[in-house]
């Protein structure tokens, strides 16, 4: 299928949407198609070989537990964090799993090969399952990649998979791959390029499902940052690093002690946009429930940009509740548009194209979506992704400890201002710029190939090798 805002955007859990959500659906659609084929029960073996990325960060990024959890037909968009520590205590302590949820067989994190050296010609982000009846009679194998944002390709079936994406984008009412397509829709059309995106996304769903379902991804959002900001300590993986945004929602909150408590001083702005990409990412970090914008490592980005456009932008103060929603659904309709430009030529993979792919897209999406709520030019909104992206090019993916907290939490809060700065500048002028969003998009792919692979994301340079873990 044509990617969609809720490609883009779906709900799943952390650390990772590369190393967690991508590996958890592969192995419950494995785990599915076993089901289905009627050799379920014949399984007396199972082998899962991980290679490149997935095997040299996966134990920071919970790759192995969420394997696990997707061999027992857990999916990443419907599972609870409280079900995901049951039935990982249930495995750790009994050594067994309950493959496609009905066959138990003894298997765990430390039965899985690993193959960091290994790169399939693919995705570096490749994973293989195996199952054996009791002979060791191979019954099913099947090879996945998780190419970033949650997103999984067979081995085999790319061929398929391009001429699906071929002929749904085909059945599009106004199709587009590239940014120049994109404007020239708007032009022809005289729509915004939300509009466009919403007129798109009504081939598949009715007017109030994607509102709704936009407006149910928010919600998830801001769940997400309630929770966070409950939560105490330090973060989990060994490597200390505390959390900051309760103490400084906790401060902030005491600059409206003499307003309204839904008042936002704007002389805090900044502040107010640091802590909800902090929240987010520290609930992210935690393998907390968060939602892919358009990868987990960025999930803090938009929102954080978003909440900016909801406290801080004009005529905020003024607004209805209805207007709000309004504003919710423009931004993201915006903000998926610019990713699917991402999609379609680049990357959102870290693992593929450094982090230049996920926070660097994530910037340009919020700071499109940014400037359409603020009544941008399609021109303008163009203008605001590409200079978000300019200034994010060469990124590398260097997580220390393999863990997505240094440098990623503080990295999404660096990266939303940029967005919001991007949108600022591109507002202020009249939408024409010498370097288009398209150039750099292709530059951003082109610098992900010549880019050393220690620095996307293998844990094996930059901060990964110079920063001692504890």
């Amino acid at each position: 299928m044509a990617v969609g805002v809720f490609d883009l955007f779906s709900i799943g859990i952390g650390p990772s949407s590369s190393h967690t959500v991508g590996p958890m659906r592969a192995a419950a659609v494995f785990a599915e198609e076993l089901r289905a084929s009627g050799d379920l029960e014949r399984v007396a073996g199972l082998r899962v070989d991980l290679y490149g990325s997935l095997a040299a960060t996966g134990h920071g990024h919970g790759t192995m537990t969420a394997i696990l959890l997707g061999l027992e037909g857990f999916h990443p968009e419907k599972i609870l964090p409280a079900e995901v520590e049951e039935r990982l205590a249930a495995i750790a302590e009994s050594g067994k799993l309950q493959l496609a949820g009905s066959v138990q067989l003894p298997y765990g994190v430390k039965d899985m090969v690993l193959r960091p050296l290994t790169v399939l010609p693919r995705h570096t982000n490749g994973m293989t399952f195996t199952v054996s009846d009791g002979a060791g009679e191979v019954l099913r194998a099947a090879t996945f990649f998780s190419v970033g944002g949650g997103f999984i390709v067979r081995e085999g079936g790319e061929d398929a998979a391009q001429q699906e994406l071929e002929e749904s984008r085909k059945e599009l009412p106004l199709p587009f791959r590239t940014a120049a397509e994109l404007l020239g829709r708007c032009q022809s059309k005289g729509l915004s390029i939300g509009e466009i995106m919403f007129v798109n996304e009504r081939a598949s769903r009715s007017e109030e499902e994607i509102r709704a379902g936009l407006l149910h991804i928010y919600a998830v959002m801001e769940e997400c940052v309630a929770v966070s900001l409950k939560r105490e300590g330090l973060l989990p993986g060994g490597l200390k690093v505390r959390r900051r945004a309760p103490d400084w929602h906790e401060r902030l909150l005491k600059e409206t002690r003499d307003h309204d408590p839904e008042y936002r001083d704007p002389k805090y702005w900044q502040e107010w946009v640091n802590l909800i990409a902090l929240a987010v990412n520290e609930e992210n970090a935690s393998g907390g429930r968060v939602v892919t914008a358009p990868t987990n490592g960025a999930a803090g980005i938009i929102p954080a940009v978003l909440y900016y456009a909801l406290h801080f932008a004009p005529g905020m103060d003024k607004a209805t509740q209805a207007d709000r929603d309004d504003v919710v659904v423009k931004f993201l309709l915006a903000a998926a548009a610019v990713g699917v430009l991402y999609k379609e030529q680049a990357s959102i993979s870290g693992a593929e194209v450094g982090c230049q792919g996920e926070v660097g897209s994530a910037s340009s999406m919020a700071a499109a979506g940014l400037a359409e709520v603020m009544g941008g030019t399609p021109q303008q909104v163009e203008n605001a992704a590409e200079i978000a992206m300019e200034h994010n090019l060469g990124l590398t993916c260097d997580p220390i400890g393999g863990l997505v907290q240094i440098p990623c939490i503080e990295r999404n809060a660096i990266a939303a201002a940029k967005a919001i700065n991007a949108a600022k500048m591109a507002l202020w002028g009249d939408g024409t710029h010498r370097v288009s969003l398209d150039e750099v998009i292709v530059t951003m792919r082109e610098t992900g190939k010549d880019m050393s692979s220690k620095y996307k994301e293998t844990a094996m340079g930059g901060l990964a090798v110079n920063v001692v873990e504890c």
